[in-house]
């Protein structure tokens, strides 16, 4: 029984032509894509609208970043100072400090 190759080849052809799937970095991470999802929304405040309210407070302290998380819907910002490090966490909708850790 002959094969043709055309019969073969065409769905390898067809996902060459609609492309490979995208990577994971094109992809929103987790709870920090959710994060900018319900920032867009309105839902929750930006990022950077809690780091404009945190970091003031915290100028003598080094800032190492933040992470969202959904289930609280509360970002926690990380300082460190003379080896120290500090946890900041503050609810996303209100912008209001809800916890202080070291």
């Amino acid at each position: 029984m002959k094969t043709s190759l055309a019969f073969l080849f065409a769905p390898l052809a067809a996902l060459v032509l609609v492309g490979a799937p995208a990577s994971a970095q094109d992809q929103p991470r987790g709870d920090q894509g959710e994060a900018r999802r319900e920032a867009q929304a309105g839902n929750i405040m930006r990022s950077s609208e809690i780091e404009a309210r945190i970091l003031p407070a915290m100028r003598d302290a080094e800032y190492l970043g933040f992470a969202y998380d959904s289930t609280a819907r509360a970002y926690r910002l990380k300082f460190i100072k003379d080896g120290r490090v500090t946890y900041i966490d503050v609810d996303a909708r209100t912008g209001r400090i809800i916890g202080r850790s070291r």
